[in-house]
């Protein structure tokens, strides 16, 4: 499915845009040359240099998911965007996914994503994916962790932020169409779990008791990250250490 793409100059929050739309088909995108006031995980804020990067917001209308499935969506679409951005990237570096669906290459984060739902009952009747892509930007100013970039990595080469926007939102909408058509759970599972970092060897996380080693060891169908601690987390209840 082709994604139908509308690109403002300018806008507080995509996400914010296209949650006022409640009769936008499945598949729209609203995305921006310069937002201003986007959001990330654990209300962090996104920092993008204007006509630099992508930054955008796609509509997902899931067929009869359940509220409890919602990490099923989050998997798909992080999935997608990891393909996408290794197309981009040179051959042979490929992204990660840093639990639950930031896109790292390497120990630096390249892609954020903040997924809303609406749900009409027990069902999510839509869901907005908000995307953030560092392309073309070869300087970070914020003092968010470990930033990169595609540009930084392609030796210079800039890359075509519409054709790549087209891209992304054409593999998320292929792989969700794929998933609801056979929504086989182990072999999404099985394919996120392959790409997620840190799920062996020995690494630093912390909880609410401070910093520990540990490696992922499961991720459950519902999100919930169990490690070799034996410890299991739900969202924000552990978090990576990355220096």
């Amino acid at each position: 499915m082709t994604p139908a793409i509308e690109i403002l100059d300018s806008c507080t929050s995509t996400n914010a845009i296209l949650a006022a739309r409640p009769d936008a088909p499945h598949g729209t995108i609203i995305a921006t040359r310069e937002q201003t006031a986007g959001r990330g995980q654990r209300g962090n804020s996104w920092e993008a240099e204007p006509g630099k990067n992508l930054t955008f917001s796609l509509l997902l209308r899931p067929e009869g998911l359940p509220a409890p499935r919602q990490f099923e969506l989050s998997m798909v679409v992080s999935l997608a965007i990891a393909d996408a951005i290794d197309q981009a990237l040179p051959a042979g570096l490929h992204t990660t996914v840093k639990w639950p669906n930031d896109i790292y290459v390497g120990l630096e984060k390249i892609c954020g994503i903040l997924i809303e739902n609406k749900l009409a009952g027990r069902l999510i009747e839509r869901a907005i994916a908000g995307i953030g892509i560092n392309v073309n930007q070869r300087v970070f100013l914020s003092d968010a962790p470990n930033p990169t970039s595609i540009i930084l990595h392609n030796g210079g080469a800039t890359t075509d932020l519409d054709q790549l926007l087209a891209a992304v939102g054409s593999r998320i909408l292929s792989y969700w169409a794929a998933y609801e058509a056979n929504p086989d759970l182990q072999a999404l599972k099985s394919k996120y779990f392959s790409r997620l970092m840190w799920t062996d060897g020995s690494h630093t996380f912390t909880d609410a008791n401070g910093s520990f080693s540990a490696h992922i060891t499961d991720v459950d169908p519902d999100g919930t990250l169990t490690l070799s601690n034996g410890r299991s987390y739900a969202f924000k209840e552990v978090a990576y250490v990355i220096r």
